[in-house]
């Protein structure tokens, strides 16, 4: 995901900066750095986990467990 997307999903979700860092578990700071694209002068990466946390909140999940088991087909 490039910073450019990132802020295009934010501006698309109806999101402030502030807001987007709550939903993802981040720090404004973080959201910052990921529309920018650059942390102290340096490229700075959106960690895939981001990009993953991003599509979930676009598709509307709240909350993830972990796999389901599969229910006994006997």
């Amino acid at each position: 995901m490039k910073s450019s997307e990132f802020k295009k999903w934010r501006k698309g979700c109806n999101l402030t900066q502030e807001q987007a860092a709550k939903k993802l578990g981040l720090k404004k700071r973080a959201i910052q750095y990921y529309e920018q694209g650059k942390r102290d002068g340096k490229d700075f990466k959106i960690p895939k986990t981001t990009e993953l946390a991003c599509y979930a909140i676009s598709v509307g999940v709240v909350s993830y467990s972990g796999p389901q088991p599969a229910e006994d087909e006997s």
